[in-house]
């Protein structure tokens, strides 16, 4: 499909700079089978059937920006992928500067020598010394936020928590999945009372998730790989909830690739863990997702393909404006959307 069809033009203003507080506060548009309907994020109790399952992602982000120097040349890396336990894939502003066998400064006694430039552009940095490299990024390294946040103002404390979820538990992501910034303590007690279970799995969320899509046709774009895991007793409670006729609500584009990736063309889960780099465009047989929670994407990208792919394009595209015009807050630290594709 022609990428062009997935555009659309978003003023800056529908651009959410800071979440809403409290996090379940925010708006959320149900777009279940053609209907619509503004909603609130507190009301998913309510919009769900007793049985079906929410599925979250435990993943934990790491202050995975590092601004550093080699030499005389100012150096910018986002770690973006794990290689081995001292070496990640980075994303590199100024990579031409650093040649293979470079050593980057990055302060704090923080070091990493670039042992393997990628054809994508990519640098495998390894970090020196004997600590993990988790605590080294915590002294050299801030807080990952979007391009079309950090763009528009600096980095602060307050992110820290902001850009983390509640489910927070296993390091190694570079971005947040951020359908689940929207949960409380609060929200989850009335998901219980309701009958809605939750199970979580890993997807350690990369850098690529914001590269744009530079082809003209959608069969010519080569989607980012990302490290996931589905373990076998979660698995096992996942396909027992689809059996006995609950449906399976991703709580996020991460959560619904992954589950999509581990699915069997029965519709069976199976336990997984490896890397997926599965896209998901219009056209694509579903198997085992039942909906999907989601903030609102980019233009032309991946997960608004995704998305349209679920819904449909035309339906998503006819969201999209209503949420524009609505003054829907948008991207990472914006509001919400429920799509049920059954109604």
């Amino acid at each position: 499909m022609k990428v062009d069809l997935f555009d659309f033009v978003l003023p800056e203003e529908n651009i959410a700079l800071r979440p809403a507080r409290p996090r379940d506060a925010a708006r959320m548009l149900l777009v279940k089978g053609q209907r619509m309907e503004d909603r609130s994020v507190r009301d998913l109790p309510d919009l769900l059937r007793r049985g079906d399952v929410l599925v979250f992602n435990d993943t934990k982000v790491i202050p995975a920006q590092l601004e550093g120097r080699r030499g005389e040349a100012s150096i910018g890396a986002t770690l973006h992928k794990r290689h081995d336990l001292r070496a990640w894939w980075a994303f590199v502003r100024n990579a031409r500067r650093v040649r293979v066998g470079d050593t980057v400064q990055f302060g704090g006694g923080v070091e990493a020598v670039c042992e393997e430039k990628s054809s994508d552009g990519a640098l495998l940095l390894r970090f020196g010394g004997e600590e993990p490299v988790e605590l080294l990024l915590t002294r050299a390294g801030t807080m990952p936020l979007p391009p079309y946040i950090a763009s528009k103002r600096p980095i602060d404390e307050a992110d820290a928590q902001d850009y983390q979820t509640m489910f927070a538990a296993r390091e190694g992501a570079v971005a947040a999945p951020t359908a689940s910034l929207h949960f409380t303590s609060r929200l989850l007690a009335a998901l219980d009372v309701a009958g809605i279970a939750r199970e979580t799995l890993t997807l350690h969320v990369g850098a690529g998730t914001f590269l744009p899509v530079k082809a003209e046709d959608t069969a010519e774009h080569r989607m980012h790989a990302e490290w996931g895991q589905i373990d076998a007793a979660t698995a096992d409670r996942l396909n027992a909830a689809r059996a006995a006729g609950g449906r399976i609500i991703a709580v996020g584009t991460t959560v619904l690739r992954l589950l999509e990736s581990a699915a069997g063309e029965d519709g069976a889960i199976r336990p997984f863990e490896g890397d997926t780099a599965i896209f998901i465009t219009p056209g694509y047989r579903w198997k085992a997702v039942g909906g999907l929670m989601t903030n609102f994407h980019l233009p032309k990208s991946t997960l608004f393909m995704l998305v349209s792919a679920l819904m449909g394009l035309d339906t998503m595209q006819r969201a999209y404006g209503h949420a524009i015009a609505s003054g829907y807050r948008f991207y990472s630290y914006g509001d919400s959307s429920l799509l049920l594709p059954q109604g």
